[in-house]
């Protein structure tokens, strides 16, 4: 009866009151909307879109799409056993000619050198051959010039390459590839980045680790004093924030040399000079210090919140002094101490300065094979690729500590 006489109240101006809040609350959803819409489009703009793009590359055929087409559309129906006919090498002349007369012929080889080693040389001879030729037949000059092209191995790769999209870039970033059978794992001496995830999974865990047991003692010191000496501390604490990470890192390369000050501290001690720079473990020592207030500051505000009386009450009860932290205070810090080494843990997978200036050849993590494909090589969809699977792995961290978190909530509740 109550919401049947209200839905007849009208404003002063006439207007029934249940439009009238209808409207202030649509007025109250756009005026949102406009306040979000300005974040979520810098989002879209300088998140989302990179991704999407990054995940494009990573599929696509660049050097070949819309390069071999007659190519693709011949070896459409070959079963990939033998060699082509006649049809499938006058389409790829037909190709390599048009791709010539464009200046492309070089990006096609290129591709194609990436899965069938010493590709490229074939491809720039072979094109020159049949530039030459107005008509075929085609098949007997392919096979005249080099022995390779009655290889099915090569011909596989071509009408591979011949389509806009290929998981050949992902294959490649796990070290598989795609054989006559199906995917198979690469030989042995060709397999690169399991080691890479390897080795970047062990610095990134060994960093993390340290920084929590250099961190937690800090965090739990700055959480305790008073007011005004934690914010003396928490100064100290904050400085490395306020130098460049580039600054940082060649202070340490500076420090770690054989000619520097640590070494010259050595040799006054035990009268022997070590080799740091260029080592794993100056790798880890510089990682350290930078991720170091990364993995305390989560701690430290968790520990902020602990009442000092949890642990007076379990001492009161008989606790000594080590099963009180243990058992009432540590446990309380575990949130902190998830976030700090989720955040420092995926923050070391991406790292590539600190590594490139004071890693050697074999300290150097997957950023460093990004960069390297992008800048050196020119390989943006194994580039793409390798940032891919390092999204995905740290999604999956992501995920996993979500669900651990609202286990622990879960139990608390």
């Amino acid at each position: 009866m109550a919401l049947a006489e209200t839905a007849n109240f009208m404003t002063i101006d006439g207007v029934p009151l249940k439009k009238r809040l209808a409207q202030a609350e649509r007025s109250r959803k756009l005026k949102a909307v406009g306040l979000v819409a300005p974040l979520f489009l810098f989002v879209v703009l300088t998140f989302l879109y990179p991704l999407a793009v990054m995940a494009l590359k990573s599929v696509t055929n660049e050097e070949t799409s819309g390069r071999l087409t007659r190519t693709g559309a011949a070896l459409a129906g070959w079963d990939g056993q033998g060699i082509p006919d006649e049809t499938g090498f006058a389409a790829l002349a037909e190709d390599l000619k048009a791709a010539q007369q464009k200046r492309e012929a070089g990006e096609i080889a290129k591709r194609i050198n990436s899965e069938f080693s010493g590709a490229m040389s074939k491809f720039k001879g072979i094109t020159r051959k049949v530039e030459a030729m107005e008509t075929g037949p085609y098949k007997e000059l392919f096979l005249s010039t080099d022995k390779v092209w009655s290889d099915p191995a090569l011909w596989r790769v071509i009408k591979s390459v011949s389509s806009r999209y290929t998981p050949y870039y992902w294959l490649a970033a796990l070290d598989l590839k795609q054989g006559q059978a199906g995917i198979e794992r690469v030989p042995a001496d060709q397999a690169v980045f399991i080691d890479v995830y390897t080795r970047t999974f062990w610095i990134a865990g060994v960093v993390t680790l340290f920084t929590l047991l250099l961190g937690f003692p800090v965090a739990h010191l700055l959480a305790t004093q008073p007011a005004r000496r934690a914010n003396m501390l928490m100064i100290l604490v904050m400085l490395p924030f306020w130098t460049s990470l580039l600054v940082r890192t060649t202070a340490w390369f500076v420090l770690l040399r054989t000619e520097g000050p640590l070494n010259d501290l050595a040799e006054l001690l035990v009268d022997h000079r070590f080799e740091m720079i260029f080592t794993r473990f100056g790798t880890i020592v510089a990682m350290t210090h930078i991720q170091l207030p990364f993995t305390l500051l989560p701690i430290y505000s968790v520990m902020k919140t602990i009442p000092p009386s949890h642990v007076r009450a379990a001492r009161s009860l008989g606790a000594g002094p080590f099963m009180a932290f243990w058992r009432v205070y540590f446990p309380q810090t575990v949130p902190g101490i998830a976030a700090g080494c989720l955040l420092t843990f995926i923050l070391c997978l991406g790292y590539y300065i600190t590594p490139a200036l004071v890693g050697g050849p074999r300290d150097q993590m997957v950023s460093y094979y990004v960069a390297y494909y992008m800048n050196n090589i020119i390989n943006f969809g194994q580039a793409a690729a390798l940032g891919g699977v390092l999204l995905i792995i740290t999604m999956v961290l992501y995920w996993l500590y979500n669900r651990l978190v609202g286990i622990d909530k879960m139990k608390l509740g």
